[in-house]
């Protein structure tokens, strides 16, 4: 089935009554989670796994996906309006966003960010469109070495890129794979770092961890400063933007797309990485650099336009190799994996229901949050109002739910609070959560593949060089390693020649 008519297919899928229903819900519930701070859309997807046990896949993929790509829309308000992210992608906006409505343009930093997100998403599933049955095809060559070989890329190239301290990075993904290993060996059957708890035999829950560190860690960071003000009420009218504004946005719009299209397409990689990319890139191509941290609508679009590109690309490895692109979609994984849903090569063939229907609703939820964010600004504003103290138990007590609902331990419950306690100690100390989730989402799939490698060469570790897919991955992850090394070098030697 060719692009063309798969999409046409797709519609047929996506224009059905419940589908509609459920991306709709999704796509409210996704802004509305990444308007209120203090909860992203890890949790939120978290809360709702067990409800998809009652509807159909495809209504239970679009759901959570348009919670996804919902949330990016919706974090760049409290970003803009109060430098309060309201998820982690949403970080960056608020460097040049918040100076904007410092300055009396709140509404044209608000439309900024939701046009360049509406742009990147549609690039990004024209990318989508294009790639996915190339990769489907593709991915039926690859092997176990190649794909421990492609996973390995994705962590190193997660934790050297774009961070300002990649042993920092580094170190949360090592974090992330000791983690994946508690629990019994499957192989074996011998318990690894359980330490007598017969709790940890079946490993750390990962709805667990993903609540603890994305919604309790932040719930925490956010209870010290709760008390940020009432931001001013921004009508329809102040939204235009100028026409200097709107040529400014046009090139940092794309250049942002097809960044956040790469790297979400990429295994390992993700939209807050894209983000800060494109923050990083429009800083250095442009012509007056001093306007960027004072109010330069640049800054909001590239990084809007790329988080959501991502956000869509991210289905790529998803979807056609079955392996997650960063940890929410390990999370989507999951969901597919309880309705019985095997993601890889043959999905395209044998759904392509969902495939394709997936692809399309992607268009139609991103249309219905461009339409229904413009005239409600108003209203995420109101929300905003509301003090934080009133918030966060309300959070709290549905993190709780949600985890106890998941295997009905109260042990989940007590972990889920240690968790949250030494995510925020890592946030205070400038670590970063989501390299260690996605460390712990893909260490057991490494392991495994690893493994079957070494099992069907007979324990000669040159198969991971022998094969040209896995060589070639396995050189790019040794020059990550040693570009970084080199950057380290270079930044040590620049700062002593200073002194």
């Amino acid at each position: 089935m060719g692009a063309w008519e798969g999409l046409l297919y797709g519609l047929g899928v996506a224009l059905q009554p419940e589908i509609m229903l459920y991306c709709l819900i999704g796509v409210v519930l996704g802004t509305l989670i990444g308007v209120l701070p203090g909860i992203g859309a890890m949790a939120a997807i978290s809360l709702l796994l067990p409800i998809t046990y009652y509807i159909t896949p495809e209504a239970a993929l679009v759901m959570l996906a348009g919670v996804y790509y919902g949330s990016q829309y919706g974090g760049a308000v409290s970003s803009i309006l109060l430098r309060l992210p309201g998820t982690p992608q949403s970080a960056v906006t608020a460097l040049d966003g918040y100076p904007m409505a410092r300055q009396g343009r709140a509404g044209q930093a608000l439309f900024a960010s939701m046009v360049s997100s509406f742009v990147g998403s549609i690039l990004g599933i024209v990318v989508l469109v294009l790639l996915a049955s190339w990769l489907g095809r593709v991915a039926t060559q690859f092997g176990a070495a190649d794909y421990a070989a492609m996973m390995i890329l994705g962590l190193v190239a997660a934790s050297t890129i774009g961070g300002g301290a990649p042993a920092k990075s580094f170190a949360m993904v090592v974090l992330g794979l000791i983690l994946g290993t508690v629990g019994t060996d499957v192989n074996s059957g011998v318990q690894r770092l359980t330490f007598g708890s017969t709790q940890l035999m079946d490993g750390v829950n990962l709805v667990a961890l993903a609540m603890g560190l994305f919604g309790v860690a932040e719930v925490i960071g956010n209870i010290r400063g709760s008390d940020h003000g009432s931001p001013d009420k921004v009508t329809f009218a102040q939204m235009k933007p100028t026409r200097d504004d709107s040529r400014r946005m046009v090139m940092p719009t794309l250049r942002g797309s097809a960044l956040g299209s790469f790297f979400g397409s990429l295994p390992g990689t993700g939209s807050t990485i894209s983000s800060f990319l494109s923050y990083a890139m429009e800083r250095r191509v442009a012509r007056q650099p001093e306007r960027f941290g004072s109010g330069a609508i640049e800054g909001v679009a590239g990084p809007e336009a790329a988080n959501n590109a991502a956000a869509i690309t991210a289905f790529v490895p998803t979807l056609t190799l079955g392996i997650p692109g960063d940890p929410i979609m390990a999370l989507m994984l999951g969901a597919l994996v309880i309705h019985g849903v095997q993601p890889g090569p043959m999905m395209l063939e044998a759904r392509p229901e969902m495939f394709w229907g997936l692809v399309v609703s992607f268009g139609i939820g991103n249309l219905l949050l461009l339409i229904l964010n413009l005239p409600l600004i108003g209203i995420w504003v109101s929300l905003l109002r509301l003090p934080f103290r009133w918030l966060y138990p309300a959070i709290i007590v549905f993190v709780c739910l949600g985890v106890y609902s998941v295997r009905g331990s109260s042990f989940d419950v007590l972990a889920v609070a240690m968790i949250g306690a030494v995510g925020y100690l890592l946030a205070l100390a400038r670590f970063s959560p989501a390299l260690l989730l996605l460390g712990f989402v893909l260490g057991p799939l490494i392991e495994t593949n690893l493994r079957r490698a070494m099992l069907i060469s007979r324990g000669d570790p040159m198969v991971f060089l022998e094969r040209p897919i896995a060589a070639g991955f396995i050189l790019a992850s040794a020059a990550l390693i040693l570009w970084s090394v080199w950057g380290a070098v270079r930044s040590a030697r620049r700062r002593s020649a200073t002194r």
